[in-house]
């Protein structure tokens, strides 16, 4: 994958640049704040050559807060078709509802910096952010259940739907969650239809499933 790489640490940066170029993708920009992010993701864009990525800090300069994901809300307006993942230092869930918010048809995640080092899961992430998936970070996703837990719909779910339904916002599959879980996968399967049924969403490929369950999280 052609990806652009934006965080104002050169060191992480570059540790960010090695570990995807090891992986076999190639970072064709990177920037150091977020005005340069624009311009350097703008000018691909005039070329014809828009990233198939764009993995960015949340704060970055000029002033240190949300740049980078005020900068990442705007190229998703420009450009709908661009997936983004945001990293953060930090459990923020306004930042995540704020980058969902913003979502079109192509993929998103938020994850905390601290996954990058488990090198497996982020590079998968990378890859199912780039199909077009959605991924947010567990701790995240955590902290949205819990501020709608008395919503009278999200009630409806027991505890095990809830620990289903936080895997699922977190990109993996039913053969991932029965085996975090230590179910059957036709258990998992029943939970999740459970999950969709009880919060009136329809069935739909795992995707936009998810795409929907964070939608209603945040809603």
């Amino acid at each position: 994958m052609r990806l652009l790489v934006a965080d104002d640490a050169a060191l992480i940066r570059a540790g960010l640049v090695g570990l995807l170029e090891r992986a076999g993708h190639e970072v064709v920009a990177e920037a150091a704040d977020a005005p340069e992010l624009v311009a350097r993701c703008s000018r691909l864009a005039a070329t014809g050559e828009l990233p198939d990525l764009v993995i960015a800090d949340v704060r970055m300069p000029p002033s240190m807060t949300d740049d980078g994901l005020r900068a990442a809300v705007q190229l998703r307006d420009a450009y709908p078709e661009l997936p983004v993942l945001m990293l953060s230092q930090y459990v923020a869930p306004a930042y995540a509802a704020t980058l969902l918010e913003a979502r079109a048809s192509a993929g998103l995640g938020y994850l905390l910096k601290e996954r990058v080092g488990r090198v497996a899961d982020f590079l998968r992430s990378v890859e199912l952010v780039a199909a077009g998936g959605v991924v947010v970070d567990p701790e995240v996703v955590g902290q949205l259940l819990n501020a709608r837990r008395g919503d009278p719909v999200l009630s409806r779910l027991t505890p095990r739907e809830l620990e289903v339904l936080s895997l699922m916002a977190n990109g993996a599959s039913n053969a991932q969650i029965a085996d975090q879980l230590v179910v059957t996968q036709a258990a998992v399967a029943k939970h999740v239809a459970n999950i969709f049924a009880k919060l009136d969403l329809g069935p739909n490929e795992d995707n936009r499933r998810v795409r929907a369950v964070l939608t209603y999280l945040n809603r």
